[in-house]
């Protein structure tokens, strides 16, 4: 690992040469009792090597954000190219249309999850996805929503009237209607608004005042 070293940059010529650098680097973290896991509980990709997030953090850290790497590594069925897609994916570069194709190809809580995460609570758009996805009927689409909004939460973003009826809205319908992962999600989405100040938590009282 070069942790302390300057990333290294990737130039559009370089883009095959440096996935398959990534992909063969994968060999020796390769962790077949958590790739069996995986299996085992439903996360099926063409290829896990089983490597952990943390250190396919660091092996992140090893290059620069880069758009075009990005969108390579995310072509690839390999569960390990596609988390480093999402840490490699500069938020400012990423446009709408591939926010929309990225969730489409999504098939997992896991990569769902840390595609939040890593990447689309620091897109622009991000407020516009939280509502769109949370409304949506797929249970995918539904966690990215309320685990998005929850970023946005916690991150100060105060949604306006508008904002907090139609959240109060989508998280009723979750909490009695949404699958197990769903309602996980929605609850700490609702922890995430009662932290906003106390008027948020006497609204969210008062709208669900089972779960506050």
């Amino acid at each position: 690992m070069k942790n302390q070293q300057e990333p290294a940059p990737v130039q559009g010529e370089q883009i095959h040469n440096t996935v398959r650098q990534i992909k063969r680097s994968f060999h020796s973290l390769m962790n077949g009792v958590a790739s069996q896991s995986m299996r085992n509980k439903g996360l099926d990709y063409k290829v896990n090597w089983g490597v952990s997030v943390p250190h396919l953090k660091e092996m992140a850290a090893e290059y620069e954000k880069n758009y075009s790497l990005a969108v390579e590594l995310w072509k690839e069925d390999i569960r390990e190219c596609k988390i480093m897609a999402t840490l490699l994916m500069p938020a400012s570069e990423m446009p709408v249309e591939v926010v929309d194709i990225w969730m489409e190809q999504t098939h997992s809580q896991e990569i769902a999850e840390l595609a939040v995460f890593h990447l689309y609570q620091y897109l622009e758009a991000a407020p516009i996805f939280a509502y769109r996805w949370m409304a949506s009927e797929h249970p995918l689409y539904q966690l990215s929503g309320f685990l998005l909004i929850g970023c946005l939460f916690r991150q100060g973003k105060e949604p306006d009237e508008r904002g907090i009826n139609e959240y109060l809205d989508q998280l009723q319908l979750a909490l009695s209607e949404g699958s197990l992962m769903v309602r996980h999600a929605a609850l700490n989405s609702l922890n995430r608004f009662c932290e906003l100040g106390d008027s948020y938590l006497y609204i969210a009282h008062k709208a669900q005042p089972d779960y506050v």
